[in-house]
């Protein structure tokens, strides 16, 4: 049976602040991998002038082993404090003092990776969200912001270099073969900020010079026989603090900064004040061992830890409802890094084509994962009112439906008055921990000293309220004029069954039929609706006038996704092939193709296979006239010739839906647009197919290689032996893992029989543990439309080889998150095996790692949406999952939250 312990339900309306402020911390660590020393001095006071003198000390704590208690320099008996599970309490501690304590921790035996944990014999921390909790008794909330001296004690051979958060203050050689180092952070800090770092590194490190004229040093710290894969990281690191500070005028305010790497971590990175540890995957790059997309990842991985510099550590959230404070603001600020980034260098044209493409590729990451998180069971603002694990909420709808929310508020403002909100945001608040709420109303102030009679009252709704808005809109044009009707709806969500309007700022324009060309914008009434191109949408329905429309036009709404919304039009296919082939808005061109892909493969779906409806003709049509486009890019035509992804087309279906037929219903449009456009993709792939050019990471040169290896994905769907040949002639003669990937996953993914470049690239790379994640990765994400590969017997196999284990968080990803995330035709086969596969490992993940394992239980939140087949063979699983004896909290709650869908 399950552990009966009801979860703890945490909500935001019950905040309040602490009774003491922890005002310096002073901490000593022994270090020792079984049995490691904390000595923890904690100056605190009362937080407020008129809190009584006798509120208890509360620290909070787990698996702490305590051995002393001293409170102004007197051990204290146990009656005077009362040590639990979860925490100690100091009974009358006073309105300021000094707590001393001692504790023991075994971070060896840390696989859960929070806290302070052993990684190849190296220590490392996680502290965010509750992590510090792990290591010493503490006030382990945000709104504790204290200022740390750490000391690290080590033994010299074993644990040479020895890091943590600020500047180093004093490096000595101890008795015994130790050797001690003391930081100092001279900036006040929550506990989930705090990091420490001790092993055998090495480090790449430059001296740059700050805003101010003063040098500092920048270092990234990777273990030995690592150091050739960091200067991608370092450049991307210099290139941040040179962005922030021109875009923002943000600079680093520390004397050096650090990034260390290490293969073992739950997350991507983590932003500790001036100590950054990162996952190797986001740091590591070379053309031997990344793809194009690994090099852009590490830049903006890079960037966005960089940036919570400001947006998260000078400037931090009072609590974890909070959370997309940080984290969506510096996730919208790292996706207009990445975007000036991609445009470096490149003239006009160029430039809009490589930011367009960024927006396609954050837009498809929202649609795919955001979309469907907003409809099912553990839908929730981005400012959530409740939680039960926090460890849960760190989702795409805090981190990217958070960036579309400042993403909003930017387009309503400007560039140069959310700038002004930015400055005025820092000025109030550096140094404090604050709410969603202190950020907008910095943004209100700036937007009404330019216009006194304007609020961002109704906007606050995006901070509320769950679900994806979905918008219907329909117009009729006669004579000069034509009316635009808008109506807007959201279904309801756990604790919200109806919600008042949002306040959508809808961008768009009014192409000319005859010559393409974008319209003038006349709003006849209601004029102050429409700011340029932008228009204010704030009512449940509204009509807008538009006048001087004297030749036909065709509307072109919600350009660059100004709103994170879903979108329903009066286009015809008609429209949508003239869009497609005409916006003069990217975003659109490219969304107008993919609406007409959906389309069609919704009619093959329905008709099990038929490939002769208008709407398939249509999906013809529009690829042949992108391929006869000469003027458009690489990096745009490489997005507009592919496929919605399954996991758009299964969230987009109305209806109940089976994956598997919808994966094949995919795959017989890609397969026909490979037939009737072979030549056309074999000519493409031959211009760009430059065979010996050395590798180069940059926009234009990557665009080159996402058309090609688009190229050779439909060449490939086409199955002859010529076909195949010219992916195995790609995989022997290529110089980078880009070309070297896309010839691989081609050539396993349709291949008959396992190809001989499988083994060849594993023995090639074994040695390089991301390499080998991509192995396995590629053979858990074999679809079912591969009819001679037995991709779940292929999973089985790859549990039982030498190289897997379930305790590298990435090594799990790359076989289990792979295969229920990204495999739906195989996860969601007929006969129940995926699930129960998947239900295996998550028990298993539980009882090693219950963070990662509940991600990986996330695998069936939209079961309710699958076709009654499904749906009786996936509940079996949840309810096999959640009736495992000591199920942890985090795996409860999304597996509970889940099961209560059925009942919604």
């Amino acid at each position: 049976m399950r552990d009966a312990q009801a979860p703890i339900t945490f909500y935001r309306k019950d905040y309040t602040a602490p009774n003491h402020r922890i005002k310096s911390t002073d901490l000593i660590f022994t270090l020792n991998p079984s049995r490691t020393k904390v000595e923890s001095r904690l100056q605190f006071e009362s937080w407020g002038e008129t809190n009584p003198d006798n509120l208890p000390l509360e620290l909070d704590g787990e698996d702490l082993e305590l051995e002393k208690v001293l409170l102004n320099g007197k051990q204290l008996t146990s009656e005077s404090y009362t040590q639990t599970a979860s925490g100690l309490t100091i009974h009358n501690p006073g309105r300021e003092g000094l707590l001393e304590l001692t504790v023991y921790i075994q971070p060896d035996k840390n696989t859960r990776l929070e806290g302070l944990y052993v990684s190849n014999g190296n220590f490392f921390t996680q502290c965010e969200a509750q992590g510090f909790r792990r290591i010493t008794y503490f006030p382990d909330r945000p709104d504790v912001l204290s200022q740390f001296t750490v000391t690290l004690i080590a033994d010299k051979t074993t644990h040479p270099v020895s890091l943590s958060n600020g500047n180093l203050i004093e490096e000595k050689s101890l008795d015994d073969g130790l050797h001690q180092t003391r930081w100092e952070d001279p900036f006040p800090k929550p506990a989930y900020l705090f990091a420490l770092v001790a092993g055998r590194f090495v480090c790449q490190e430059e001296t740059i010079q700050k805003g101010d004229g003063k040098p500092a040093l920048l270092q990234v710290w990777v273990e030995p026989g690592n150091l050739d894969k960091t200067d991608f990281a370092m450049q991307s690191l210099k290139k941040s603090i040179d962005w922030d500070r021109s875009r923002f005028g943000l600079d680093l305010d520390l004397d050096r900064f650090m990034i260390v790497a290490t293969a073992d971590f739950n997350m991507g990175a983590m932003e500790n004040k001036g100590l950054n540890i990162f996952n190797t995957r986001f740091v590591f790059a070379n053309p031997e061992l990344a793809t194009d997309v690994d090099f852009e990842n590490v830049e903006s991985v890079v960037g966005h830890e960089y940036f919570h510099n400001w947006t998260g550590n000078r400037v931090t959230c009072r609590d974890w409802f909070q959370l997309s404070l940080k984290e969506g603001l510096t996730v919208f600020r790292d996706q207009e890094f990445s975007a000036d980034m991609m445009a470096e260098g490149l003239d006009v044209k160029q430039a809009e084509s490589a930011r367009a493409a960024k927006r396609i590729d954050d837009v498809k990451v929202l649609r795919a994962a955001q979309f469907p998180e907003d409809a099912g069971p553990m839908a929730h603002p981005i400012r959530p009112d409740s939680y039960q694990e926090i460890n849960n909420f760190y989702t795409v709808t805090v981190y990217e439906k958070g960036a579309e929310v400042i993403r909003m508020q930017h387009t309503l403002l400007g560039e140069t008055l959310f700038q002004r909100g930015m400055k005025i945001y820092f000025d109030r608040h550096d140094g404090q921990a604050v709410t969603c709420e202190d950020f907008v109303a910095a943004m209100e102030t700036a937007l009404q000293e330019s216009h006194p009679e304007l609020d961002l009252k109704q906007f606050r709704h995006w901070y509320a309220q769950a679900g994806t808005p979905e918008v219907f809109a329909s117009w009729k044009q006669a004579d000069d004029r034509l009316e635009l009707t808008l109506k807007q709806s959201c279904r309801p969500t756990p604790g919200q069954a109806t919600k008042p309007a949002f306040h959508i700022p809808v961008k768009l324009g009014f192409v000319d039929v005859a010559s393409g060309n974008d319209m003038p914008l006349v709003l006849e009434s209601n004029a102050a609706a429409l700011h340029g191109d932008v228009l204010d949408f704030t009512q449940a329905s509204e009509t807008f006038v538009f006048t001087g429309l004297s030749k036909p036009v065709v509307p072109s709404l919600l350009r660059g996704f100004s709103a994170p919304v879903i979108l329903h039009t009066a286009h015809n296919t008609e429209d949508l092939i003239f869009l497609a082939g005409h916006d003069n808005d990217p975003f659109n061109r490219w969304d107008a193709c993919q609406k007409v892909y959906g389309k069609a493969i919704v009619d093959i779906y329905k008709s099990a296979g038929d490939t002769g409806s208008a709407n398939t003709q249509a999906a013809v049509q529009v690829v042949g006239s992108l391929l006869q486009d000469a003027q458009l890019s690489d990096g745009f035509l490489a997005l507009a010739l592919q496929l919605p992804g399954e996991g758009t087309l299964l969230e987009a279906f109305e209806g109940l839906v089976d994956p598997v037929a919808m994966h094949f219903a995919r795959t017989t449009l890609r397969d026909l647009l490979a037939c009737t456009y072979a030549a056309e993709f074999n000519a493409l792939y031959a211009e760009r197919n430059l065979n010996g050019q050395p590798y180069e990471y940059n926009a234009i040169a990557a665009s080159q290689r996402a058309l090609k290896n688009v190229a050779l994905s439909y060449l490939l769907a086409a199955g002859s032996e010529e076909e195949l040949a010219i992916a195995q002639a790609q995989y022997a003669q290529a110089n980078n893992m880009t070309d070297r990937m896309a010839a691989l996953s081609n050539l396993v993914h349709t291949s008959a029989e396992k190809p001989a470049e499988l083994a060849d690239f594993f023995e090639r790379f074994k040695l390089e543990p991301l390499v080998v994640d991509k192995w396995f990765m590629l053979q858990a994400t074999i679809p079912a439309s591969n009819e001679n590969a037995d991709t779940l017997q292929i999973i089985r196999d790859l549990l039982k080889h030498p190289a897997f284990t379930l305790k590298n968080p990435n090594r799990a990803r790359s076989v289990l998150a792979a295969f229920a995330m990204q495999n739906p035709s195989v996860f969601h086969n007929h006969g129940g095996e995926g699930y129960a596969l998947w239900a295996d490992l998550v028990i298993e993940l539980n009882t090693i790692n219950p963070q990662v394992a509940a991600r990986m239980a996330r695998g069936l939140d939209r079961w309710t949406k699958l076709v009654p087949l499904l749906q009786d063979k996936a509940r079996v699983q949840l309810e096999r999952i959640f009736n495992t004896d000591k199920l942890s909290p985090d795996v409860r709650e999304v597996i509970g939250k889940a099961l209560d869908a059925a009942t919604h």
